[in-house]
């Protein structure tokens, strides 16, 4: 009489879970220590990490570099703002001619590169207004520039906010003898602002990353942003810890909105 072998034994789901996670944080500690041991950290850190160039960048990189990036940011923040919602209510808007022109509008400035638009705002601007000059010099061009892309992005999101309210809200304002545009103002655009606060969050971030590009429009000592100081002390002192210095000097600003963001996230899905 012969015995039927025993079927191989087969590990569980949350064993093949714990298996494969052990491999992956195995395989993660093993190219961390490859770059450890590898890395030629005197040649990086005399490259990179010089405390003396980066000593001589303050209080420059603070004020004006840290502060000018703020004001161009917040500058296109508040244009792109605007502008959005006015567009994001012409593409909800019954009237035809309204949605094609908002629709080519947010089509257009979402498909062209965000230096495309400040050159065009920075020196087609002037040659086709010459007699023109657009208030603020080169802080009126950056919120200009980076504000025209932005309202693009933020139409979009804020339609999507207004169209998330309950189609009840507005009827029942209607009901009580608002208008259309009361309703809209007092009802329904404060609830969509309450809902889309976290992507608008993330548009800020963005801003201030793109303000880097204020360069294309010849700025001076007294209004350059973080980048272009940077690259400055850079050239001057040929040496790459002043790019260092920057993405730190961007992060001071980033990463309390990331944190912000994380925040209405968690809020506004507990309000659910």
């Amino acid at each position: 009489m012969t015995v039927a072998p025993e079927p191989p034994h087969r590990l569980t789901r949350r064993q093949r879970q714990r298996t494969t996670r052990i491999v992956q944080y195995g395989a993660f500690a093993a190219v961390v220590l490859l770059v450890v041991f590898t890395a030629n950290w005197r040649d990086l850190q005399l490259g990179f990490f010089r405390p003396d160039v980066a000593a001589s960048m303050f209080p420059g990189v603070i004020f004006p570099a840290l502060a000018n990036t703020l004001l161009f940011t917040i500058g296109a923040f508040v244009f792109g703002l605007v502008v959005g919602t006015v567009l994001a209510l012409m593409r909800l808007s019954s009237v035809r001619v309204y949605r094609w022109v908002a629709t080519g509008y947010v089509e257009l400035f979402r498909g062209l590169p965000v230096l495309v638009v400040l050159f065009a705002v920075g020196y087609g601007i002037p040659i086709a207004f010459p007699d023109r000059a657009i208030p603020g010099g080169v802080y009126g061009k950056m919120a200009l520039g980076l504000g025209l892309t932005a309202a693009a992005y933020m139409a979009e999101t804020i339609r999507a906010g207004i169209q998330a309210v309950p189609r009840g809200q507005l009827e029942a304002a209607r009901t009580l003898g608002m208008s259309y545009t009361r309703a809209m103002v007092s009802i329904v655009i404060p609830q969509a602002f309450r809902i889309i606060i976290p992507p608008l969050t993330n548009e800020i971030i963005l801003l201030t990353k793109d303000s880097s590009l204020a360069y294309v429009l010849g700025v001076t000592a007294t209004n350059v942003e973080i980048t272009k100081f940077a690259s400055d002390v850079l050239n001057t002192r040929v040496n790459a810890t002043p790019l260092v210095v920057a993405a730190l000097a961007y992060l001071v600003i980033t990463l309390p909105l990331s944190q912000l963001v994380r925040r209405l996230e968690l809020r506004a899905a507990r309000a659910r």
